[in-house]
């Protein structure tokens, strides 16, 4: 019994989440009570848990509309595929002005994951493996994932792995990650100084949503001695315009400091 009330308000739910849809403006208790059939006082109890929920809004004159949590979930949906889709011209474009390999990566855990590549047409680059993985510590954008966290977010990941070092410029503490955060964090973008391989050289950012959560990263990568800081503007362009196509905005960073 208790079960079939639980889908039965489920349902409820989602009749008033469809009636508020189909009205471009805020609209009433009155006219959705009418619209779905249910009673006023239960059409306001549901809908005052969604709001509770973050679901949906009530403006100045008690009337109802979609929340921006909506938004923010429904950004989520088929995501990668997304990412991929809008990202590879960009990375394409980039790796054609740079001359070496584009990576566009997501996290996973404690890991990053590369979901795509572009790489250049000459004998030497750095070869990146689709569906390989590599610790957030010892890739730029990894760190920089740490980095945008609390402090509390580089304990844990500290604690949880222990760390360990790949070649012998790892970062293998956690003072040395909290120090290595706290630069990169004021500059938008990381550096992997042959801290996963000796002789590659990396440089990371990352992408963001229509929500402003970060979703990605974007990185190049090159033999150590022909990375080139200048690269930094270029791989900071094609991630800001990745972002803006996934329907980021800045402004809604600072809206919300």
């Amino acid at each position: 019994m208790a079960e079939k009330n639980t889908i039965q308000v489920i349902d409820r739910m989602a009749s008033l989440l469809d009636a508020i849809a189909r009205y471009p403006e805020p609209v009433s208790l009155k006219i959705l009570s009418a619209e779905t059939g249910l009673h006023s006082s239960t059409a306001y109890r549901i809908l005052n848990s969604m709001l509770d929920n973050g679901f949906i809004e009530r403006d100045s004159a008690s009337k109802y509309q979609l929340g921006r949590k909506l938004l923010r979930l429904g950004s989520r949906v088929n995501v990668k595929s997304d990412l991929r889709q809008i990202a590879m011209p960009v990375m394409a474009a980039l790796r054609d002005e740079l001359g070496e390999t584009i990576n566009l990566t997501v996290r996973e855990g404690d890991e990053v994951v590369y979901i795509e590549k572009a790489t250049p047409n000459r004998m030497m680059h750095v070869q990146q493996l689709v569906g390989s993985r590599a610790p957030l510590h010892v890739t730029a954008v990894g760190k920089l994932m740490l980095a945008l966290g609390d402090d509390k977010e580089c304990q844990g990941y500290a604690a949880r792995t222990n760390m360990p070092a790949f070649t012998r410029n790892t970062i293998n503490n956690l003072d040395q990650l909290r120090r290595e955060a706290e630069q990169i964090r004021q500059q938008g973008y990381a550096f992997d100084n042959e801290e996963a391989e000796i002789g590659v050289g990396c440089i990371g950012t990352l992408i963001y949503d229509a929500s402003g959560n970060i979703v990605a990263g974007l990185s190049v990568s090159a033999p150590i001695e022909r990375r080139q800081t200048v690269w930094v503007e270029s791989l900071l362009k094609a991630a800001h315009q990745i972002s803006e196509e996934l329907g980021y905005r800045p402004e809604m960073d600072e809206k919300h400091t």
